[in-house]
């Protein structure tokens, strides 16, 4: 008998031959992908807060911050130009992101199809972050396409002048309209726990299993996530509460 035959008659029948991974698909690759695109999401994150904070310079100030981003590069770059470069990298870091945290899910739902009785968090590990951090996934994402039909495409906001960033600031987030601050602020609260947790994961998919900067570690990640969600809720409540007007 011959060897591929005998390859082909230890085969089980309906099973087919799983071709090797490449590096990138492996768990390993999968869980630097994740963490290397969430660090790109987080300091995109950072810069869009310090953004945000021109509105307490006034209309002038914010609406030529604004501006700036729109007229970036130019004359070398067409109009709008650095606008679409870092929309198409978020896109991309986005979807990176997301596309391994399923692959990776799935992996761990095959491989333990039933749960554990009991299972102790590793060190490190807040069992509230890791039980919010999917909802807080979805949460997050809801929030990202009304935030675009929001202030980026105006279809939702009563500003419809796309210069007038500052306006439309306001426009969002008036007293009248504070179910609309109600969510962002919500928002903000699921984007903390996924950012303290994804951070210190992120570190210890880079670092590896080194304990030395766990501690340090923690304290980065819950710093960041406090400061980022305070730099974005200091902005609708003070234009709700008309501190900003």
């Amino acid at each position: 008998m011959s060897t591929d035959l005998q390859t082909r008659t230890a085969a089980q029948p309906g099973e087919r031959a799983r071709a090797p991974q490449g590096p990138w698909r492996s768990n390993i690759g999968l869980k630097i992908i994740m963490a290397v695109s969430g660090i790109l999401l987080v300091l995109f994150i950072i810069a869009h807060m310090a953004g945000n904070l021109h509105v307490f310079e006034g209309r002038e100030e914010m609406n030529a911050y604004a501006a700036g981003l729109r007229s970036f590069g130019e004359p070398l770059l067409p109009h709008e130009s650095f606008l679409w470069i870092m929309r198409i990298g978020l896109i991309a870091a986005a979807l990176a992101h997301i596309w391994s945290a399923v692959v990776l899910t799935r992996r761990a739902m095959v491989a333990r199809p039933v749960r554990y009785a009991s299972r102790k968090p590793a060190r490190g590990e807040s069992r509230h972050a890791v039980a919010t951090m999917r909802w807080g996934a979805i949460v997050i994402v809801l929030f990202v396409v009304w935030h675009l039909l929001d202030l980026t495409w105006r279809t939702v906001n009563p500003v419809k002048d796309i210069h007038d960033a500052y306006g439309a600031v306001l426009a969002t987030f008036s007293p009248e309209r504070w179910p609309v601050t109600v969510f962002y602020l919500l928002a903000l609260v699921a984007l903390g726990f996924h950012l303290r947790h994804g951070i210190w994961s992120a570190v210890q998919t880079i670092s590896g299993p080194n304990t030395k900067w766990r501690g340090r570690t923690q304290a980065i990640s819950l710093a960041v996530a406090v400061v980022v969600v305070a730099g974005f809720a200091i902005v609708p409540l003070a234009v709700t509460f008309e501190l900003v007007s």
